[in-house]
């Protein structure tokens, strides 16, 4: 448990004009709270994204994140519940989710591989992707939100195609992609690690791609 949790509620600095610069910043805050908190909200997301891909998930404490935002811990608690809750807001804030039914049939694979790509080498997105890859392998906890993000990402998708063996191809595309991502971003296979990023969509856009369309089952 994480022992960061505090007493009572310190006041928030977003109910004032210190992080009034924040909100004029595009896009839905996750967490508790009305437009006031959104300044404060968006500096906890940002340093848990960035605490939890340095130390991962198990080694992340509520009051690790709060120092790195310049909050009280129990602004953190009041906003995101828990060291879950945290990591949840912040691993999905933002999912650029596809629509393949407006993407020609045969450039699908192509587009889901870019689109894991793009976000893992994102500079404001790829700390939480490679946190959730580090983590899920140990966490129970981000392993069910990893599972839920590659739903929301891959299977849902493909549903909406009325495909009725989504749930099968999602989870080969998946496993097509982690696999990528751990090899390329975590233990850094060479040459993979250092192929651009178009070579490698190009290279594994094909096997996803089979993965859409072949038989399963």
């Amino acid at each position: 448990m994480d022992s960061s949790h505090a007493a009572g509620p310190a006041a928030d600095p977003a109910d004032g004009a210190d992080h009034a610069d924040h909100a004029d910043q595009a896009g839905p805050v996750p967490g508790t709270g009305g437009p006031r908190s959104e300044g404060t909200r968006r500096a906890i997301l940002g340093a848990a994204r960035a605490t939890f891909a340095a130390r991962g998930y198990e080694q992340t404490t509520i009051r690790a994140v709060a120092a790195q935002a310049g909050v009280d811990a129990s602004m953190v608690m009041r906003y995101f519940g828990s060291k879950a809750g945290l990591f949840t807001a912040a691993v999905t804030m933002d999912l650029d989710i596809p629509d393949l039914r407006l993407v020609p049939a045969g450039d699908r694979g192509e587009l889901l591989v870019r689109l894991f790509v793009t976000r893992w080498e994102d500079p404001v997105h790829g700390d939480e992707m490679i946190a959730m890859l580090r983590a899920g392998v140990t966490s129970e906890t981000v392993a069910e939100q990893l599972h839920s993000v590659l739903g929301q990402l891959v299977t849902e998708p493909v549903a909406a195609l009325g495909d009725d063996r989504a749930a099968e191809r999602g989870t080969l595309i998946a496993a097509q992609l982690l696999g990528l991502g751990l090899c390329r971003y975590i233990l850094r296979f060479e040459p993979l690690a250092s192929m651009p990023a178009d070579d490698v969509v190009a290279a594994v856009g094909p096997s996803v791609q089979r993965y859409l369309t072949q038989p399963v089952g």
